[in-house]
């Protein structure tokens, strides 16, 4: 770490990180339009997560003490900076927010750290992705709430030792398998958040709607939450779209049958499939036969990566039972097949149940 770590006045880089990045978490609600709850009681779903939660928050507020460090996993869109949001409100301390990626320098997480408040939260989303450097100088800010910096270079090097306030970690991370060990284990609760199912998320878009002062009854809201693919970002994107069609094509009220328009309008499909997921099967389906093929090939036929196809598309196929991955490569389910209107091949293979859901058991 640098000198200037102890200077009153921050670099160009690092003014640059306070302004973009350590924000409140008021701040963050409203960039939201006020869609993200604020209170654990208004957070629908994941119950035994919230049943955690409100052990953990009602004992460090009888206490008052700052929360334990706390680790949030999952797909993405499922509410884990909601969460470090509603920790931070829940017991009225700032909520201050950074990335893995954007921790380039363990200079860049000292400045952070030393400018926490007591019992404040410290949000890294994509924790997975900090560098080893970082990692190991938030070891004993974690565990001891102190900072070592080293000052010079060479045989002249000395380092010193910062308190730090008591605040808490909370991490965000859609890839566990990424954490190391040391880090992992720092962390007082580690929590997966699941996929929601159809009538929380109908409660979601219900709740967000009455925010945005859309009209919807319990057919559209149903009909978007059933689309939304188990997940509230996309239903919350989905309600906007089918609102923006409602108000041009139709008389701004949302009910199934304007759902469903809308949503056919802006190629979302009854199984929640968008252009890209329909272009992965019919060109599986289509080109090759169905498959087995590899990775690389079917990426370069749709025109996407082969990081995107594998990591934003194939998951959501493979849970409705429309895509397979096999050693010899992808293959096309007899569901894929006939959601594309198409007869599937007598060397098509089967699934145990090809017609269940993302919610069903």
């Amino acid at each position: 770490m640098r000198d200037e770590l102890l200077s009153p006045e921050p670099t160009p880089d690092e003014a640059e990180l306070e302004v973009g990045e350590m924000r409140t978490g008021s701040d963050i609600i409203g960039e939201e339009g006020g869609l993200r709850p604020r209170h654990l009681d208004d957070f629908v779903g994941q119950r035994e997560l919230k049943e955690h939660l409100g052990i953990i928050l009602e004992a460090a507020r009888r206490r008052e003490q700052a929360v334990d460090h706390l680790l949030f996993a999952g797909p993405p869109g499922l509410g884990k900076t909601t969460l470090a949001g509603i920790v931070a409100a829940e017991l009225q301390v700032a909520l201050h927010i950074t990335s893995g990626p954007a921790l380039d320098r363990a200079g860049d997480l000292a400045a952070i750290l030393t400018r926490l408040g007591e019992g404040d939260v410290l949000f890294i989303d994509e924790i997975h992705r900090l560098s080893r450097n970082v990692e190991e100088v938030l070891y004993p800010a974690m565990e001891d709430f102190q900072l070592d910096i080293v000052l010079g270079k060479g045989p002249a090097a000395r380092s010193i030792r910062l308190d730090l306030p008591r605040f808490t970690l909370v991490g965000a991370t859609t890839r566990t398998g990424l954490i190391t060990g040391p880090l992992r284990d720092r962390f007082g609760l580690v929590a997966r958040l699941d996929y929601y199912d159809a009538d929380e998320l109908q409660s979601i878009v219900s709740r967000a709607a009455g925010i945005l002062g859309i009209g919807i009854d319990d057919g559209g809201a149903s009909e978007i939450a059933r689309r939304a693919r188990g997940t509230p970002r996309i239903a919350n994107r989905l309600l906007r779209r089918v609102r923006d069609f409602a108000e041009v094509r139709s008389d701004g009220q949302i009910d199934e049958a304007t759902a469903n328009e809308g949503l056919a309008v802006f190629g979302v499909d009854d199984l929640g499939l968008d252009k890209v997921d329909r272009a992965v099967l019919s060109n599986l389906c289509q080109k090759f036969g169905g498959g087995p093929v590899g990775l690389g090939t079917l990426a370069i036929s749709i025109g996407e990566a082969e990081e995107t196809v594998e990591d934003v598309y194939e998951p959501f196929l493979i849970q409705q039972g429309l895509l397979m991955r096999t050693p010899r490569g992808r293959v096309a389910t007899p569901a894929a097949w006939a959601h594309l209107g198409m007869i599937a091949p007598a060397s098509a293979p089967l699934t145990a149940d090809p017609s269940r859901g993302l919610f069903e058991s």
